[in-house]
């Protein structure tokens, strides 16, 4: 039994995250194991900044958005004798499992240190985006498109009363989950996600398609990572080696180039953080509180280089190496979205 269990949480925050923190810490202190957060991520396993997770320190946090642990993009990686480091760490504070919640690229870090190295290591699914393998859905993912669909649904009310296109932008580097789920459940008139790209003319076509069949206002939902032609990417990247997608996004280039093409007058709203903000709904705090017992269930089994995922209705247990490929939207569900454009 593992006498003494570490958690972090890595990469962007979302809500969830302090429902699975509570529930490691929750089943793991009522076997007698002692529970310690790395804050800021793999930052604070290099800096041995940490902190007690014990009965008070996780009392009232289940609803709480954010991560008391804190969060960073830092990959050991990366860093120079940074993987030394976080070896040597966890032999020195005494971690004999460590839990790690985190994306496709946290995940992928915590998949190579098992491999290559042999930590003890197990993880939890989380992202806003559900672009992690192995699992159907992940933490954070239906928060982000509840908060999405009530945006779209708002944006509703001003494109009808005011005869325009609304452009909403929502996250999704690589997979267009959000757009597609919160496009769907909000009846939006057009979904550009990036597993699927389609030419401005035709954009715009199916918009004045629309408008000519009488309906003289548009709901256009588009993933921030959607590669539109004619926009150009900044290059810098971050640890992980993620494009930076900048404040002025696709959703501004698409709203301008609509604007010019069909002379509709056409408004974007880049949703942005609020996706990653505010309280996690049930279904993330359920979802996440079963995670987070799984993981604790393999750790104090010695079970480690796996994953908590969700498969259909239940959580099992996957390769953490499965989790490194992103998951991308397929085309049965594109076809969903489609089946109501323009």
């Amino acid at each position: 039994m593992a006498k003494r269990i570490g958690i972090l949480t890595g990469g962007g925050d979302c809500p969830g995250l302090n429902a699975a923190i509570r529930a490691v810490a929750r089943r793991s202190i009522s076997r007698g194991s002692e529970v310690v957060g790395f804050e800021d991520g793999w930052k604070g396993l290099l800096e041995r900044t940490t902190r007690a997770l014990e009965g008070r320190a996780i009392s009232g946090i289940l609803a709480q958005g954010g991560t008391i642990l804190g969060t960073s993009r830092t990959n050991p990686y990366t860093i120079e004798g940074g993987v030394d480091t976080v070896a040597a760490n966890l032999s020195l504070l005494g971690v004999d499992a460590l839990i790690v919640v985190g994306g496709e690229g946290t995940l992928a870090i915590a998949a190579r240190l098992y491999e290559e190295r042999e930590l003890p290591v197990v993880g939890i699914p989380k992202t806003i985006d559900n672009d992690v393998s192995a699992t159907d859905y992940t933490i954070g993912f239906d928060t982000a498109v509840a908060i999405c669909t009530e945006a779209i649904d708002r944006l509703h009310t001003a494109a009808e009363s005011q005869n325009r296109v609304m452009v909403a932008e929502v996250m999704g580097r690589h997979a267009g989950w959000i757009a597609a789920h919160s496009g769907i459940a909000s009846g939006a008139d057009l979904i550009l996600i990036p597993e699927k790209t389609m030419p401005i003319d035709e954009v715009c076509e199916l918009l004045d398609r629309r408008h000519r069949g009488g309906k003289d206002f548009s709901i256009v939902v588009v993933a921030e990572g959607y590669e539109l032609e004619g926009l150009h990417r900044e290059t810098e990247v971050d640890q992980f080696g993620h494009i930076r997608l900048g404040l002025r996004g696709v959703g501004h280039h698409l709203a301008r180039m609509i604007e010019e093409k069909t002379g509709f007058e056409t408004r974007v709203t880049a949703l942005g953080y609020m996706q990653r903000g505010g309280t996690p709904t049930a279904r993330d705090r359920v979802l996440a509180t079963r995670f987070g017992l799984k993981a604790a269930d393999l750790a104090h089994a010695g079970r480690f280089g796996r994953m908590a995922a969700l498969h259909g209705d239940e959580i099992v247990d996957v390769p953490l190496a499965d989790a490194a490929a992103p998951k991308t939207v397929p085309p049965e569900w594109y076809e969903v979205a489609a089946a109501f454009f323009g």
